[in-house]
């Protein structure tokens, strides 16, 4: 199953893919997102420095805007391709 990393904020979010199956760790820095083959953020901080390091090769969902559900199938939709 896909390793997925999710910040801690969004609890709904990492419920619900625990629910799912996938191994979902907590993105608490940006260490924690290495190994993921998916990340899931809330998109509040993203890029203020104008820095934009990359640390995984996975896939990045934002979550702004999106239920829990929403952001599951877009996860899925990643790996059924």
């Amino acid at each position: 199953m896909p390793k997925i990393g999710v910040e801690q904020s969004l609890s709904d979010v990492t419920a619900a893919l625990q629910q799912k199956g996938y191994d979902v760790v907590q993105l608490k820095n940006e260490n924690d997102a290495q190994g993921c083959d998916c990340c899931v953020i809330t998109g509040q901080d993203r890029n203020i420095m104008g820095i934009s390091d990359t640390v995984t090769a996975g896939s990045v969902i934002e979550a702004s805007g999106l239920s829990a559900d929403e952001i599951c199938q877009r996860v899925e939709s990643k790996f059924n391709q």
